[in-house]
């Protein structure tokens, strides 16, 4: 499509800050902490909270990976189901999981509040169904989040409710969720970075971690400007680790997703879309997502890749997805097309765990990283400080390589996707 920018709109939104230094030379600190997104920068967070000396290192910019590229929605739970967690780690540290999950939606309301981060936050998400059994998912859904956890928020709405907040024909019900929210994902990720700062947690940008080794006994960090010599050390890249440390690449899988944003609609005309403001996400396996931005334009998110490959138009393609959700926009210019890779694990749980006894790590959220992030951040804080007893909830999740090896595991994965995707499509 022509004039179409590959840039992320949350990035042309802000103006370009000046870069911070790399790291040049030898530096030490309690802890060294790996990647700049949301988990990578509530840790040092918390840590400096506790009083410790806590360097950042980032591979690019700060929020240039899936933390700064997101959809944005914050959502209860993890991309694994509760039942699925239950079959992994038994029912009560499940219900840990899921209390955590709960907890980090309110830790961005309390780090936005207590950072006056301004991140444009709006409450309020919604799930929504397209075929009727995926209504009997949403009915039985909620039914367990009150029932059986308690979680009083949500309520089943029907076509006619889903109407009211979303001007679609496409959605025959869906699950409202008063505790979820969307925000402006890099703004977020920069306010948190500024906290951070204030704190006294010292951050070099375009500084890649090429491995981790041992000095006297006590991990470091090697860059191609120097050695960062630690206490302990947290990897916090995700998909964007690369080869810094290999026995975390083989339990996660980079995938790619793909996000439009429209030109600015109106007030009145994205009101219209969405009059409520929430954000919506519908229950696919190949799902799409939506929102609305700060300055009134729609940004849809709907497609990914399990290949590693973008054969086709990203903006086109995504285009016609969103015109097929609002056939109002089919004359709506598309200003900004961007992708990027999330991490998912192979059971779609969290991955947190310990490399060695003073290296940590925190990846595999498999899309569900805006809220669970932040607390992943707040939990291995915890641990470090001497308490993992939450930390290590999440550690017990066993997790396996992806099948395949280095050189099949992805065909191997998009030949199961082929089958979700057909589900959904039947």
């Amino acid at each position: 499509m022509q004039g179409v920018t590959t840039q992320p709109w949350y990035w042309s939104a802000l103006p370009e800050p000046a870069a911070l230094s790399s790291l040049a030379g030898d530096a030490s600190c309690d802890v060294g902490v790996v990647g700049a997104g949301i988990a990578g920068l509530s840790t040092p967070l918390h840590l400096a909270e506790r009083g410790y000396r806590v360097t950042v290192l980032e591979g690019e910019r700060i929020g240039g990976g899936a933390s700064g590229r997101s959809g944005a929605q914050a959502i209860f739970g993890v991309a694994a189901s509760q039942e699925k967690l239950q079959s992994l780690i038994g029912a009560d540290d499940a219900r840990k999981v899921w209390d955590v999950t709960v907890e980090a939606l309110a830790l961005i309301r309390q780090l936005v509040a207590r950072h006056a981060i301004d991140c444009d936050l709006v409450q309020g998400q919604l799930h929504v169904a397209i075929k009727p059994r995926q209504l009997d998912e949403l009915a039985t859904w909620e039914r367990e989040l009150t029932g059986v956890y308690g979680y009083r928020s949500v309520r089943l709405l029907d076509r006619a409710a889903v109407r009211a907040q979303v001007t679609s024909e496409r959605y025959i019900g869906g699950l409202f969720d008063a505790n979820g929210m969307h925000l402006q994902p890099l703004k977020y990720v920069r306010g948190l970075a500024a906290a951070a700062q204030r704190a006294g947690v010292v951050i070099h940008e375009n500084s890649r971690v090429l491995h981790h080794t041992r000095h006297d006994g006590k991990p470091a960090l090697v860059t191609t400007g120097g050695t960062l010599r630690c206490g302990q050390i947290v990897f916090a890249g995700n998909a964007q680790l690369g080869r810094a440390a290999p026995p975390l690449a083989r339990r996660i899988m980079p995938v790619g997703t793909y996000i439009v944003a429209t030109e600015p609609l109106g007030e009145s005309a994205a009101r219209a879309l969405l009059p409520h403001n929430a954000a919506v996400t519908d229950i696919n396996w190949v799902l799409d997502y939506f929102r609305r931005s700060a300055d009134h334009r729609l940004l849809f998110g709907g497609r990914v890749s399990y290949s590693g490959l973008d054969p086709f138009d990203t903006a086109e393609a995504t285009r016609r997805r969103m015109v097929r959700v609002f056939p109002q926009l089919g004359e709506v210019r598309i200003t900004h097309a961007w992708g990027g890779y999330v991490d998912i694990t192979l059971n779609r749980a969290p991955d947190f765990g310990r490399l060695e006894p003073d290296v940590y790590y925190l990846q595999g959220f498999s899309g569900h990283g805006i809220a669970l992030t932040g607390m992943a951040g707040k939990l291995v804080a915890e641990a470090i400080a001497g308490d993992s007893s939450r930390f290590d909830v999440f550690a017990r999740i066993p997790h396996r390589a992806f099948p395949g090896g280095a050189l099949l595991r992805r065909p191997a994965l998009v030949l199961a996707m082929l089958y979700y995707r057909l589900r959904d499509l039947l």
